[in-house]
């Protein structure tokens, strides 16, 4: 079952030409990026790269909230390590996913609250729910 969205908050968009050796740009021009194939010696990025970044990003929003909800306000140097993994099954590619979440000085309780919350609210993480391997380290 697909959820609706009700009220739209941003739309992000972008302009792609040549795939993964190709460009990349923002309507707003303030992403302009060259791509290149994973593993390959161009100048670019990826797509890997690219979502394990807009990921983190997300799911560290998500932590505030959740702390925010708590009373508690998120530590200096709190961080998410994102590794995304492209690879193959039986010939076809698939994603997995890493999060290693560090909240540094926070009871190992309190943090495991804040990044099971984060993980239930985090758009990109109800996005990959069910459909790719997701595994959350708190670190």
């Amino acid at each position: 079952m697909t959820t609706r969205i009700e009220k739209v908050l941003y739309t992000g968009k972008t302009y792609t030409t040549g795939g993964r050796d190709g460009t990349s740009r923002s309507s707003d021009s303030r992403l302009d990026i060259k791509l290149s194939s994973p593993g390959s010696s161009g100048a670019g990025t990826n797509p890997e790269q690219l979502f394990a970044a807009g990921w983190s990003a997300c799911f560290i929003g998500a932590m505030g909230i959740a702390a925010a909800q708590r009373k508690i306000a998120l530590p200096a140097g709190h961080a998410v390590d994102a590794e995304v993994d492209l690879g193959t099954t039986d010939g076809a590619y698939f994603l997995q996913a890493r999060l290693n979440v560090s909240l540094p000085g926070l009871e190992r309780d309190v943090a495991e609250e804040i990044v099971n919350a984060a993980h239930q609210t985090c758009p990109y993480s109800k996005a990959t729910r069910g459909n790719i391997d997701v595994v959350i380290n708190l670190v």
